[in-house]
């Protein structure tokens, strides 16, 4: 703009004109988390062109059914989804389990990070993360046969060494095409996200060869101030006036009264002593990171009289209680996909910065559910091949970061009364070593390096042989275990 006034609009009529030219098999980025800060129009306007097809579909998760991405799937516009997610779209976990749609299941912080290397021309990089696991040796199912056989698994990733660690090379995403959502906009294409809307919107932003944002205001050329705008113009292409979205919540979830809470069925009341425990893990001044489920409730339960900073892998630092009715906000969710409210000195930053902090072991402690669990401390939360599969989420990043301590909270037995801590785990790994403390409905067990696990504590009216019945693998006890919670 030196020496020249002169201003290129990038402002397109509508969605349909700004996605018209994407051809079939384009490999496309979707911004979004859940359905915070998802490009709404854009999405709507390749669901009625059938010429769009076959696309190659790169985003956290695929919205929920006929939402979102979830309009995608539905008119069968999508060949194969780049995700770390599946969740509760039943549409998209029946169409992969079918063999109808390929998917292709990478760690969430992975995903962000391969999409940020894309977008700043770095072909592959070294993480730790997936160390021992499916990522690293290859055999996720990417594609099953109709007959409920596996058509096509994941391939080996390369490993390197570097400071005595054996590390996975994973390689860079660049898409024909990223789709994302801007609360602000100006004709430049300089972009504003608000709140945990910048999610995965920011690094997809700069990995499109075309980068096409939707916004929810265009403002002119000026009026944003230059350190408050999250992508720089030159990384957009296209710009498009959001129009009929609706910003649906997921999960709207509140702060309940104390006459609800005591109407709350056997079954929770049991999770409740498990997530009053895991509360006492809190120590003063904490960074720590809540998994989705039980865990993330324990922070209703942290000691008043101590400090500690929460943190959201979809991009926020300092996270509050449950709001109101009255405060709701779309663009205000964890990772959980539920509304929630953000303390006095909270931040907000994109995806892929949320999992440099995990990475970096930022974080002091991840507390996280578990389908399984080993005497050696490996767990497996993430997938039933052929049957259940959530995704894995930021789990895999979370455990795989040197230094954080891992808990995991977890009933005792599933619901048919096997153990789920065994001497080894039968279900895909999330991470190999990786945990610390496990916390169930019965007792606290230690995992103790190189010999395996003791028994801490016992819950109320539990007893030694009780837990011992309820556990697959053997164990010692400390000598001043007692019923503490």
């Amino acid at each position: 703009m030196v020496g020249s006034c002169r201003q290129i609009s990038k402002l397109y009529p509508s969605a349909e004109k700004a996605v018209e030219d994407i051809t079939a098999g384009s490999t496309v980025l979707f911004g979004g988390f859940g359905l915070c800060g998802i490009p709404e129009s854009l999405i709507g306007a390749i669901s009625k062109n059938p010429s769009i097809k076959d696309l190659i579909a790169v985003s956290n998760n695929a919205g929920i059914d006929g939402v979102g991405l979830g309009k995608l799937l539905n008119t069968r516009q999508i060949r194969r989804m780049v995700s770390s997610y599946v969740g509760e779209n039943r549409e998209f976990a029946r169409q992969y389990l079918s063999g109808e749609l390929e998917v292709e299941l990478v760690p969430q912080g992975t995903l962000a990070e391969k999409i940020r290397a894309g977008g700043a021309g770095i072909p592959a990089f070294y993480t730790l993360t997936g160390i021992g696991t499916l990522v690293e040796t290859g055999g996720i199912p990417i594609k099953y046969k109709s007959d409920g056989e596996v058509d096509i698994f994941s391939e080996p990733r390369g490993t390197g060494v570097f400071g005595g660690k054996r590390y996975i090379m994973e390689q860079s995403i660049s898409g024909d095409y990223a789709l994302v959502k801007a609360w602000k906009a100006d004709e430049l294409g300089n972009l504003v996200f608000r709140a945990s809307a910048n999610n995965f919107n920011a690094p997809m932003a700069t990995a499109g060869k075309v980068t096409i944002a939707e916004a929810e205001e265009i403002v002119p050329v000026g009026e944003l101030k230059p350190d408050q705008i999250h992508i720089p113009g030159i990384h957009v292409h296209r710009i498009v006036k959001s129009t009929g979205y609706q910003k649906k919540i997921e999960k709207t979830t509140v702060q309940h009264d104390q006459e609800q809470a005591n109407d709350m069925p056997e079954s929770m009341k049991k999770r409740i002593r498990i997530i009053k425990r895991a509360a006492k893990e809190f120590k003063d001044g904490m960074y720590a990171n809540l998994g989705i489920g039980m865990p993330m409730l324990a922070s209703n339960y942290i000691d008043p009289t101590i400090t500690v900073y929460l943190q959201s892998e979809n991009g926020i630092l300092g996270l509050g209680p449950f709001p109101t009715k009255d405060k709701v906000d779309a663009d205000l969710i964890n990772a959980g996909k539920e509304t929630v409210t953000v303390l006095k000195g909270g931040a907000f930053f994109s995806s892929d910065t949320s999992f440099g902090m995990i990475r970096g072991s930022r974080i002091d402690m991840s507390v996280l559910g578990g389908m399984e669990v080993s005497e050696t401390g490996d767990l497996a939360n993430w997938i039933v091949p052929g049957k259940m599969v959530k995704g894995m989420g930021g789990a895999v990043d979370l455990v795989s970061a040197p230094g954080t301590r891992v808990v995991v909270t977890m009933d005792h037995c599933s619901k048919d009364g096997s153990p789920k801590i065994l001497k080894r785990c039968t279900l895909p790994l999330t991470g190999v070593n990786c945990v610390n403390r496990i916390i169930t409905d019965k007792c606290v067990f230690d995992v103790i390096p190189n010999k395996g696990l003791l028994l801490r504590e016992l819950a109320h009216g539990c007893s030694v042989e009780q837990v011992r019945a309820a556990t697959e693998c053997d164990f010692s006890v400390a000598p001043d275990v007692a019923e503490t919670y």
